[in-house]
């Protein structure tokens, strides 16, 4: 029988953590733009600033379909 020794954990938890604050800090920054309007204002919106929207949009549900084991990372 083989008798595993017990991994240090720890680099790879303060990995971890950084990567989550940097995603955190990114959600906040997108959360102050998405309630900014994205820095336009409603005269001003033409199909670019729609583009520009559903590209994020779509970059977006990229990531939360991989979390969330939705779309075509679905099991």
């Amino acid at each position: 029988m083989t008798t595993r020794r017990a991994t240090d954990n720890a680099k790879a938890l303060d990995a971890f953590m950084t990567t989550k604050f940097q995603i955190d800090a990114m959600l906040e920054r997108l959360k102050a733009l998405s309630d900014d309007h994205f820095e336009t204002h409603p005269d001003e919106i033409n199909w670019g600033h729609v583009g520009t929207l559903n590209h994020y949009a779509s970059l977006l549900r990229q990531i939360t379909d991989a979390a969330f084991n939705e779309g075509e990372h679905a099991a």
